[in-house]
């Protein structure tokens, strides 16, 4: 463990592995204070409202994403850059008139909250025209590139294809934070922005509940001070990452976003960091050695701007001792029980989509039993919304929608939050 500039890693494993072994799971735990450092970084925001027909339905839906917007826009600091785009079949600038993003202050608080007023329901969905302006507008513009997008329905005027395309030409400019309002959003559709783009996703089926988390987004965006983060992975020769993931707060794979340094040596983009602890899980492939030989299996550096802040070591060592050889680290079991459970709860909501029963009963009814066992209590009761369980066969059965009017939004709930994380008990928060 090292740390520097309020930076902390700390690597938690078991580095005992049986003779012949080669699988090493290390779980690396990254905590900033958040303090200040070399001064306030630049930021910028592009709010992006869907203004489709379906906003007008139920009538409270525009009203509550334009007062979000509203209060989104006054949680930003003074000057930090702005705009507000409106997302229909096309992407339009609702402030600023031109695509440019301006300085917030008194003044521009007030002409934005006047322009997001006027905002009225018409036309379709479209997210991949709402993205390619966001990234237009903040492109090159500033340290702490942000971007909320709230839509609240299916993305009907392009393809998945085409939506992929457009998050490959924005990954790595920005980060976005996915919401779906309503009943009739996509839970796939904003995880694929949320992994694309570093950020976060929900779906909020009370519209009421907007206007928090649109200026809790901000706020937290506001709070970051370190930015341009990277994870740096050293790793001896002949070794093979099997993957690296963010596993706390949220799930998000890691491992296609190396950037070769070295054949040896890689780095991934980890973003910007307020006062807060995110774990990652790394799982690595390395040459065995002899009984009692230690290697360095890994050394994990959190980097800025090529100075290194924190740093951890992931090691290796060889025994015959078995009892040694077969535990498992608390937090390295927790976590891969959390990705087990989100893979189940994906599977079983995609297989009931396809109406394929079987595979849906099969995959829920393990998601069910994983949310029990680690305590996972909300997950465990948007799970009892979609299927029942009997407790005394221990079985469970799907809803169907006449059980339940809401059981489909239900489903796209528990999708979207299933790459939410707890920590493990030995977690400092």
């Amino acid at each position: 463990m090292s740390h520097s500039h309020g930076v902390c890693a700390e690597v938690y494993q078991n580095e005992y592995l049986p003779q012949g072994g080669r699988l090493v799971d290390a779980v690396v735990a990254v905590t900033a204070e958040g303090g200040p450092g070399g001064g306030v970084p630049s930021a910028a925001q592009v709010i992006v409202i869907d203004c489709s027909a379906s906003m007008a339905f139920p009538h409270t839906k525009m009203p509550e994403a334009r007062r979000a917007t509203a209060a989104a826009i006054d949680a930003l600091r003074d000057g930090v850059a702005f705009a507000v785009v409106a997302g229909t079949d096309e992407a339009r600038m609702v402030y600023p008139a031109e695509p440019v993003l301006v300085p917030a202050s008194a003044d521009t608080r007030a002409r934005a909250h006047a322009a997001v007023q006027a905002l009225t329901a018409n036309g379709g969905t479209r997210i991949g025209r709402w993205l390619t302006l966001a990234n237009e507008l903040l492109t090159g513009r500033a340290e702490i590139k942000h971007a909320i997008l709230l839509t609240d329905g299916k993305n009907d005027r392009e393809t998945p294809e085409e939506l992929r395309e457009v998050l490959n030409a924005c990954t790595g400019n920005f980060v976005c934070d996915s919401r779906g309002v309503g009943r009739d959003w996509r839970a796939t559709e904003l995880l694929i922005v949320a992994e694309a783009l570093l950020g976060t996703a929900d779906g909020l089926t009370d519209p009421a509940d907007l206007t928090k988390d649109f200026r809790a987004m901000t706020e937290k965006v506001m709070g970051k001070v370190l930015t341009d983060v990277t994870l740096r992975l050293w790793t001896p020769a002949g070794a093979v990452i099997r993957f690296l993931k963010e596993v706390y707060p949220q799930i998000l794979d890691l491992t296609e976003r190396r950037i070769e340094v070295s054949p040896r040596i890689g780095e991934y983009p980890i973003g910007a960091w307020g006062a807060e602890s995110r774990d990652y899980h790394l799982c690595l492939e390395v040459e065995p050695g002899q009984v009692g030989e230690e290697m360095l299996a890994a050394r994990v550096s959190v980097v800025q701007h090529s100075a290194t802040l924190a740093e951890g070591l992931v090691l290796a060592v060889w025994t015959d001792d078995e009892e040694r050889a077969t535990q498992i680290s608390t937090r390295v079991a927790h976590y891969t029980g959390q990705a087990e459970l989100a893979a189940a709860i994906q599977e079983g909501m995609a297989a009931r989509s396809a109406g394929d029963i079987e595979v849906a009963t099969a995959k829920l009814g393990r998601a069910v039993q994983l949310a029990n066992e680690s305590g996972h209590a909300d997950t465990a009761k948007l799970l009892a919304r979609v299927v029942d369980v009997d407790k005394e066969r221990g079985t469970i059965r799907l809803r169907k929608r006449s059980d339940n009017a809401d059981v489909d939004v239900d489903a796209e709930v528990a999708t979207v939050r299933s790459i939410r994380t707890t920590p493990s008990r030995d977690h400092p928060e």
